[in-house]
């Protein structure tokens, strides 16, 4: 890929340049790290830190021009610096053009939420690869085009990130993408550049309150990926609603695309006649437009219902056949880290679940407690330097779903662990009979303590990091992989 200088800058009005544009630039980055021999190098002003400080670094490596709000007092050899009033506005405007607008070209499928993006986009991803289509996925977990699969490292990469997967995705054949919309990428607009297509809207409930303030700023960002959803040219435009989710009418509200929606009620377009969930599969029977969904899954648990409704909605709005979307649901596992059973030999049930906000612990505590015999544990902690304010209401969900509370670390990042114990503590002071409450910091002993005192019938709901194999300390990052530590325990047992 390679764009004249002298075009990027048509972009930019306000753009003043120093030294040639007459020049070819072969890449973009915002990482100086990642600069190499013709690149366009962007200083970006963060929280911590200030990319203007990487210029020189960046010109050694090769950067041949650089986006910049504030003019170094010298500026390095053989590089056109391009001022304008702010980096990250022109970043949004002259990245997605570099790549020739690949989230135009592709269909796009966005699925936004607190919870249920990954399930769903996994599925989705499977649901088109049967119809035929080449299909990408961008999600929390990972990027895979086709079967190729890169590490991701946030929800929804940054703009150039995000602009280099989708034309990968462009030079791979593709013809969907599928990707997880965070309330944080549609906010920060790291999503500019792209037209969607289909978007989904699984559920708005407490999270990321550290950064939106209020649940209403939360609701709005969410809001974006469907108020913009007919912006552009692309015909078919369509929006999913889980109309049980109170945020869902507000929403639905501010669209002009076609919605369908889905839920309890008989008044929606898909809706559960009747599901029964047992502990590792479930019988679902859905009302469709198409006609009836009677489906056999290997997953459980009444939150994958709405997964399952959500999915099947897209799908439809995409027009695909119902036989291929029940055939790849009835063989659909589940995805790594998302109420996953965890077999180590054990004589009881052991779960790992990403559930790290109050409603994702809601979910999956009601969905362990449906399939427990015996007693109930469950093994969590809540993350540093994140929303404090669910920190109490988690410990109260477990207190009340649970019938042994094992309270421990998450990624605990730069605060104390044992001060972020103490605020999940604070709604754990009345005990009532026939329950326990324990606190144990380091994750391995917390996990292990359950394990060894676990009885036959019990179910263990280990939550919280579900499919990440790290834990985030104040001044390190380890391995750590919940699933690895149950097998070891049991390993060692045996």
């Amino acid at each position: 890929m390679e764009k004249q200088l002298a075009e990027l800058l048509n972009l930019l009005p306000q753009a003043q340049a120093t030294g040639s544009v007459d020049k070819i630039i072969n890449d973009i980055t915002a990482d100086s790290r990642t600069v190499k021999a013709g690149s366009l190098f962007i200083c970006l002003k963060g929280a911590t830190v200030d990319g203007h400080k990487f210029l020189l670094m960046a010109a050694e490596k090769g950067a041949v021009a650089a986006l910049v709000e504030d003019m170094p007092e010298k500026i390095p050899d053989g590089v056109t610096l391009i001022k304008v009033p702010d980096t990250r506005a022109a970043m949004e405007l002259v990245t997605p053009f570099f790549f020739d607008y690949p989230g135009k070209q592709l269909r796009m499928i966005g699925v936004t939420g607190t919870n249920g993006k990954t399930t769903t986009t996994n599925i989705i991803r499977l649901i088109l690869r049967k119809g035929g289509y080449k299909v990408g996925l961008i999600g929390t977990i990972n990027i895979m085009i086709e079967d190729e699969i890169s590490e991701s490292h946030n929800t929804t990469p940054d703009v150039v990130d995000l602009q280099k997967a989708l034309y990968a995705m462009r030079c791979a054949g593709c013809d969907y993408c599928v990707m997880e919309v965070s309330s944080h990428a549609l906010a920060l607009n790291r999503v500019a550049g792209i037209e969607y297509d289909c978007a989904v809207l699984t559920n708005i409930t407490q999270d990321h309150l550290d950064f939106h303030k209020t649940m209403e700023n939360y609701r709005d960002a969410k809001s974006l990926l469907f108020e913009h959803l007919t912006d552009g040219d692309k015909p078919n435009k369509n929006a999913v609603f889980n109309m049980d989710d109170p945020s869902s009418a507000i929403i639905k509200g501010r669209t002009k695309a076609n919605a369908l929606t889905y839920g309890e009620g008989h008044d929606n377009d898909i809706y559960p006649l009747n599901f029964t969930v047992e502990p590792k599969h479930m019988q679902l029977l859905l009302h469709t437009p198409v006609g009836e969904m009677d489906l056999e899954l290997k997953i459980t648990g009444e939150f994958n219902v709405y997964n399952v409704m959500g999915t099947v909605a897209a799908m439809l709005a995409e027009k695909i056949d119902k036989k291929i979307i029940c055939s790849v649901l009835d063989g659909f596992d589940g995805v790594p880290g998302r109420f996953q059973l965890v077999e180590a030999g054990q004589p009881y049930t052991v779960v790992v679940d990403y559930a790290h906000t109050p409603d994702g612990l809601e979910n999956v505590l009601k969905t362990a407690r449906s399939i427990t015999k015996g007693k109930l544990w469950v093994v969590f902690g809540c993350g540093g330097d994140r929303d404090n304010k669910k920190r109490p209401i988690m410990g109260g969900l477990a207190l009340a779903l649970a019938d042994n509370v094992v309270v421990t670390s998450d990624n605990p990042r730069t605060e104390d662990p044992e001060l972020i114990i103490d605020e999940i503590f604070t709604a754990l002071q009345q005990v009532p009979q026939g329950k326990q409450v324990m606190r144990l910091s380091d994750r391995r002993e917390a996990i292990d303590y359950a394990l060894a005192h676990a009885a036959d019938n019990d179910v263990i709901l280990i939550a919280g990091k579900g499919h990440e194999n790290y834990q985030i300390l104040k001044d390190r990052t380890i391995h750590f992989d919940d699933k690895e530590v149950v097998m070891e325990y049991w390993g060692e047992r045996k």
